[in-house]
């Protein structure tokens, strides 16, 4: 078998831009945070698709934080970047930071962990291309993955 060549978390990095609208909002105008963690998922596939090369389709999300409210008019700006690759998994960090349209300053209102699995043709569980960490934060990002990995499994 050929051995996969790794990519950096910077090669599949997804950023993703919203506008909060009235239909994504509750009564009070705030953000319903069903809709933020939708597109989150969609942020997140897309990287994960992108590192992988092959459809991947959500395993868990864990770990969900809404820090802070978005409201109608808000400029979402949400990133995800790959953690680590394990055999056909994939552990994705997505932040969404939270922006008004005359200002400047971001405000990070969610994060979460999302675990993706690769499929091949069959939609069977495929081999995925290891993660090469080269910043710091990268680096301890990918360490720190295989801590959380196996803190999933105990909880299982």
């Amino acid at each position: 078998m050929k051995k996969l060549q790794s990519r950096t978390p910077s090669q599949s990095e997804t950023i993703k831009t919203e506008v909060v609208c009235p239909n994504d909002t509750n009564p009070m105008g705030i953000l319903q945070g069903g809709r933020l963690v939708e597109w989150m998922d969609i942020a997140a596939a897309v990287c994960a698709q992108t590192h992988a090369g092959k459809i991947c389709v959500t395993a868990s999300i864990d770990e969900v934080a809404f820090r802070h409210p978005a409201k109608i008019g808000d400029i979402l700006i949400i990133n995800a970047r790959i953690t680590r690759a394990f055999s056909s998994s994939m552990e994705v960090l997505v932040d969404a930071f939270a922006k008004k349209v005359t200002g400047t300053t971001k405000i990070l209102i969610s994060e979460a962990y999302f675990t993706f699995v690769a499929l091949d043709d069959m939609g069977h569980p495929a081999p995925v291309i290891p993660v090469k960490p080269v910043t710091a934060q990268q680096k301890k990002d990918y360490e720190e993955a295989i801590i959380r990995k196996s803190v999933k499994a105990k909880r299982r």
